[in-house]
């Protein structure tokens, strides 16, 4: 402060103090917003503002989500009519799920390990090699059954290391008030590959042979690394969290730092109750659609389910999801729980229709809060491993409920609401009796257990206040991380 005389008066001038630099405006980090409608309720433009990478990493997966659901589609019809077994086909699923299983322990670490651009950019390219291999061995009149197999297997493993790596990428590529929009994006994004894939795949296997469709998703891959060669992915610096040990020992640290944190491990608990009880419906539901409507209503009410996970995506990633985003995924849970209890209630196509449609809607909403509030809550080189042990749970969970949902249909639920049935007197009365309705009990009953695995979560404080009593996780890049230190 200096001071001068004049007219009787003191005059005083402040020199202002300079101003640190936002930790976020360091170069390797995505830019910060600067309005709070910039964050939410701006215009569409400045809602994604600053994601240029986000959007090219994004646009790229995308066209290969679809590439890859159009191949797995396809490969299982020529599975199917070159052998008419089931086992066969099904076996499809098995070396899709299996490989994926028993590598993502460790492909998390060494996610955490690599530079992530990079290793999606050789995912992409392994997976395109395999499909223009099996592309070969079709177009010579080689193609056997274990090279199918050999095939889907090599790229569930790509996927295993992939898949990780772009979930850890999303908090390095947008800023934390955009975390759950564009995680909107991304379910966005494996809506249109779930919907669009088999589409696209029953066209054009009858257009361009089954030769054209690997040969297309080939080239889904190569667009799908191009896109990630021309993004910046910025590495993030090592947290005080992470150290230099063998692999195992890494895979085991991303173990131990969600098991100290209540809350990240109750979200991880209910993470795979509600995945295996939708591994059940999934199956379920062909058969209870089909105890009363006929195989054309069965393919619009999936289609409308799929329509349903499209606007899922796209409401959340327009809207950002609730403000608080263990609401988006509790809230929601006792949502989709509802909805699936729904679907037993009665015998009426009408209302499987709405349900499913309303329930596929909720699984975006639910998935994208879930993956923002780990993005936020683990550290960056972590993450890796982290989505890695999420993947490991779903891989598990989920076919564990496809292997149980056939018996306790056929031997527990579709007896006991037989005319004569033990409940036949009682559940009967009010949701009927016969074939199929023991299928709507079932669902009735996941539905049930869905929703009080919600609602038990929310009276767990430490799941219930994970936001405000876990502190989010500083995302670092290392490029800029002494710049922020130098800053301070």
């Amino acid at each position: 402060m200096q001071r001068h005389r004049g007219r009787g008066r003191r005059l005083r001038f402040v020199v202002p103090a300079r101003r640190p630099r936002p930790v976020r405006d360091l170069p390797g980090f995505p830019a910060q917003p600067r309005r709070a409608a910039d964050a939410g309720g701006g215009g569409g433009v400045s809602r994604y503002a600053g994601l240029r990478d986000f959007l090219l990493v994004w646009t790229g997966q995308l066209v290969s989500g679809v590439g890859s659901r159009l191949t797995s589609f396809a490969l299982g019809i020529w599975v199917y009519q070159t052998t008419g077994s089931t086992t066969r086909f099904a076996l499809i699923f098995v070396a899709m799920a299996v490989p994926a299983l028993l590598i993502s322990p460790i492909a998390g670490a060494l996610v955490d390990r690599w530079d992530r651009r990079r290793t999606m950019i050789a995912c992409e390219l392994v997976s395109a090699a395999t499909m223009l291999a099996l592309a070969a061995l079709y177009a010579t009149d080689t193609l056997s059954l274990w090279h199918v197999y050999a095939g889907v297997g090599i790229s569930a493993l790509a996927n295993a290391f992939l898949q990780p790596a772009y979930a850890a990428s999303v908090p390095l590529l947008a800023s934390q008030d955009q975390l759950t929009r564009v995680n909107g994006l991304v379910q966005t994004g494996f809506a249109v590959a779930q919907v669009g894939g088999p589409l696209l795949a029953g066209v054009l296997v009858s257009a361009i042979s089954m030769q054209g469709v690997l040969l297309v998703d080939a080239l889904t891959f190569v667009a799908g690394a191009i896109a990630l060669w021309l993004a910046r992915v910025p590495r993030p610096a090592r947290s005080e969290h992470s150290e230099e040990q063998g692999l195992w020992q890494e895979a085991a640290t991303g173990l131990r730092y969600v098991r100290d944190r209540p809350g990240l491990y109750g979200l991880l608990s209910v993470f795979g109750a509600t995945n295996f009880l939708f591994g059940i419906a999934s199956i379920a539901i062909t058969p209870l659609v089909l105890s009363f409507a006929n195989a054309a209503q069965l393919g619009v009410q999936m289609a409308v389910g799929g329509c349903g996970l499209l606007l899922g995506g796209v409401l959340m990633s327009t809207w950002g999801g609730p403000r608080r985003r263990i609401h988006g995924v509790l809230g929601y849970s006792l949502a989709a729980g509802v909805l699936l209890a729904v679907h037993g209630l009665a015998p009426s196509f009408a209302l499987v229709l709405v349900a499913g449609f309303g329930f596929f809607l909720t699984l975006p909403i639910l998935n994208a809060s879930n993956a923002a509030l780990w993005q936020s809550k683990v550290p960056a080189d972590l993450q890796g491993r982290c989505f890695a042990i999420q993947r490991v749970l779903s891989e598990a969970a989920m076919p564990l409920g496809y292997c149980l949902a056939g018996p306790l249909a056929e031997r527990v639920f579709e007896p006991l609401m037989a005319p004569g049935g033990a409940l036949a007197a009682t559940a009967g009365a009010w949701i009927g009796v016969g074939p199929g309705r023991g299928l709507g009990l079932m669902f009735i009953v996941l539905g049930v257990l869905m929703t009080l695995v919600a609602a038990c979560a929310y009276g767990v404080r430490a799941i219930r206040r994970i936001e405000d009593e876990l502190p989010d996780a500083p995302v670092l890049a290392a490029g800029a991380a002494a710049e922020a230190r130098a800053a301070a």
